[in-house]
């Protein structure tokens, strides 16, 4: 039944991506007034999924990639949504909704998947490590997001051409979103290491803060760190904290992708 669920809130988020596409064929304005309750119908059918899923493995710490995915993809939505209700701008959508589509995709196609080896999954304070954590790359993404739409809204306004393929809200506003989902993400991800750490010390000993795993996850921090500071003090905004958002994003996708050299997070195929 997870899996059933799961491919209904797939079938909603397609909604959402064809809505993406259009947007690139400038195409999408009558489907954005379909695209946001279908992302709420695909949240819903996605929660059931991953309660019942809990219920089945008896944990709530993801214990395949197949369901570290489905439960990424869900926290990336629900965050999207959040800044939805308060600005009410579907514009990140074009790069929120493939990205959501495609991890659940990857997490519903049915077949054996690869699994985490870890010994600490079925610890309560791992699945606040891994909620935590995923929740500090979903706002990372979303300030990414928000770079490449500043950047885009900003040649618009120096060629004077605005287009019609996208509506962009004002340069503002974008740089308030990925201001704030800053400001969200960083303390999920501060406390998501701290609580990995503390696990994990005990576990594993000093040796754990040499995995290449562990070593990116700092580095994305100290990144995450540097755009929150450089806004404050040094008051950047725009195009250089577009570029940095960007780079901090790419760090996040190659620390991610460590998970394949990782004593402590290796993946073990089927």
């Amino acid at each position: 039944m997870p899996l059933l669920w799961l491919r209904v809130a797939l079938v909603f988020y397609g909604l959402g991506l064809v809505y993406a596409l259009l947007a690139l064929a400038r195409k999408a304005e009558s489907l954005a007034k379909v695209a946001m309750p279908a992302l709420w119908l695909g949240l819903t059918f996605h929660f059931v999924s991953l309660a019942e899923l809990t219920l089945e493995q008896g944990h709530l710490t993801p214990s395949t990639v197949h369901h570290s995915e489905s439960l990424l993809a869900f926290l990336i939505a629900a965050l999207f949504l959040a800044f939805w209700v308060k600005y009410k701008t579907v514009s990140p959508g074009i790069f929120v909704f493939p990205l959501v589509f495609v991890l659940t995709l990857a997490a519903s196609i049915g077949q054996q998947p690869q699994e985490f080896t870890s010994p600490l999954l079925r610890k309560g304070w791992i699945f606040v490590h891994v909620a935590l954590i995923f929740l500090g790359y979903a706002a990372l993404f979303l300030s990414f997001v928000t770079s490449i739409l500043y950047l885009v809204q900003e040649r618009r306004l120096k060629s004077k051409n605005m287009g019609r393929w996208l509506r962009l809200p004002p340069l503002q506003v974008i740089d308030e979103i990925g201001y704030r989902a800053l400001l969200l993400g960083f303390p999920f991800m501060t406390l998501g290491l701290i609580a990995g750490a503390i696990v994990a010390q005990e576990q594993f000993g000093a040796g754990f803060f040499r995995d290449p795993k562990i070593a990116l996850s700092i580095m994305v921090w100290v990144i995450y760190m540097v755009l929150l500071f450089t806004r404050w003090s040094a008051g950047w905004r725009g195009r250089r904290a577009a570029f940095l958002s960007t780079f901090a994003f790419i760090a996040a996708v190659g620390t991610w992708a460590a998970n394949y050299l990782s004593g402590t997070h290796r993946f073990l195929g089927p």
